[in-house]
């Protein structure tokens, strides 16, 4: 047998791929048991600091809660998805065909994440996520002149600036914003329609993530892509996909790789349009979040595993397009950056009053909760044996981390790193292809119970 770069050669019969022959369970416990003593000591000592008057600034440490043991509508519903997909996700990702696989993947996650949302009732699970103050909505009847808002929108970041910006819409560049005014627009505007819309898009992520997996995995790719589907679909981060805009960030971003990675491995026309469109979803991602640049090493990964420069240039294409159009509108995304972290160290700002030394670690913790304990298991296979990991997983897997890396070092995502960090943590969760077939019902009840806790015993924000 023999392994190349993006693509693994095993002998004919069918036989699933050598990722999926089990290594010792008792490694992925201990992984499991040391990321969930980390959230341990992440909660203890925030609360010691809280204790002790230093401004942490979240409601139940180390994410952005409040501690209020509830259920509500969605909590049967809940329930009843983790079940079944569960204990029947795994043989059905086996043996459905792929396509209606694939919308059974969709309608899936769109289930677990409206009954999680649900969980805390429709209006503040859904409705009223994205109407607060500090959030886009707020911005939409500000917003009367979409031309005037792109040339003055980096005049308005800046704190204690004439006509500033609410914090959200401040904190990222105008399109996250003009969508909202958009579907305003298009006569479905308020709460509602947003968190509806914005979960929606949010929980379609597992699809693109799985049609990259496939295409970048060789002949065996979509053997990868089906073990990794039920783990998508029951996301232990999609507590916050429903409802923050940052799901739908990531959902976006995944989109445009998976485009990218289905023209890259096309070599006819329609793969260079495939990876243009790709290149504008990447390019829309960089104007809905700064830190969406560190997704520009996915696109890396897909030319690397296909051993192909075409891809960086059809995509760049796509990219530069977008850019170009924002910068001609009025707005240069370097400066919409710079007033960002300007804003970010302002006084009285939650990004100069919040310990680095503690959420520079602490952030980590924070993510566990987002991947949960089958994600981890899978990164401890990879690490420890990574000439057994397919390629794909390995160049998704590290892009992912190394992108949390960099983001969690800056300084700039100190808390409330359960959502910002959705856009790489989805990528992350491609290490759970590596877990073995038997203990996969196991893991996947591990996912659910972790999320459903969560969900149940704190109020979260998002």
């Amino acid at each position: 047998m023999t392994t190349v770069l993006g693509r693994r050669r095993e002998p004919s019969g069918g036989r699933s791929p050598a990722p999926r022959r089990p290594l010792r369970t008792r490694g992925d416990l201990l992984a499991a048991a040391a990321a969930a003593a980390l959230v341990a000591a992440a909660s203890l000592i925030g609360w010691a600091l809280i204790d002790a008057d230093v401004p942490v600034l979240v409601g139940w440490p180390p994410v952005l809660a409040d501690w209020l043991p509830h259920v509500g509508p969605g909590t049967v519903p809940a329930i009843l998805v983790a079940l079944v997909v569960a204990l029947r996700g795994p043989s059905i990702a086996r043996t459905m065909r792929w396509g209606p696989l694939l919308i059974t993947t969709f309608g899936a996650a769109l289930a677990w994440t409206f009954s999680l949302a649900v969980i805390d009732g429709w209006f503040r699970g859904v409705a009223e996520r994205l109407a607060t103050t500090t959030e886009y909505l707020f911005e939409v009847p500000r917003t009367p002149d979409v031309a005037v808002f792109v040339q003055t929108f980096d005049q308005r970041i800046v704190g204690f600036a004439p006509d500033v910006l609410v914090t959200h819409a401040s904190g990222h560049p105008p399109l996250a914003t003009l969508f909202y005014v958009g579907l305003d627009r298009i006569g479905y505007g308020g709460g509602a329609y947003a968190g509806a819309v914005t979960a929606a898009i949010g929980a379609s992520a597992v699809v693109a993530v799985a049609l990259t997996l496939a295409a970048l995995g060789g002949e065996h790719g979509r053997d990868l892509a089906r073990a990794y589907l039920p783990f998508g679909v029951l996301f232990p981060g999609a507590v916050w996909v429903g409802v923050s805009a940052d799901g739908m960030f990531a959902a976006v971003f995944a989109w445009g790789v998976a485009l990218l990675a289905l023209g890259a491995v096309r070599r006819t026309w329609p793969g260079h349009v495939l990876g243009l469109l790709g290149g504008v979803l990447i390019g829309a991602g960089l104007y809905l979040s700064y830190g969406l640049v560190l997704g520009g090493l996915l696109p890396v990964a897909v030319a690397l595993l296909t051993r192909r420069v075409a891809p960086l240039i059809t995509g760049g294409i796509g990219v530069a397009a977008v850019v170009a159009a924002f910068t001609a509108a009025g707005f240069w995304w370097l400066d919409g950056y710079e007033a960002v972290k300007l804003r970010y160290y302002q006084p009285t700002e939650f990004g100069l009053l919040r310990p680095y030394e503690y959420w520079v670690w602490a952030n980590l913790a924070a993510l566990v909760l987002v991947i949960g304990p089958a994600a981890v298991a899978g990164l401890r296979r990879a690490v420890q044996r990574p000439t057994a990991a397919p390629a794909a997983v390995l160049a998704l897997v590290a892009a992912g981390v190394i992108a949390v890396l960099v983001a969690d070092l800056s300084g700039l995502s100190k808390a409330e790193t359960e959502r910002i960090w959705l856009p790489f943590a989805i990528w992350i969760m491609t290490a759970t292809a590596l877990l073995p077939r038997a203990s996969a019902r196991w893991w996947l009840l591990g996912q659910a119970v972790l999320a459903l806790a969560v969900n149940h015993l704190l109020l979260t924000v998002w």
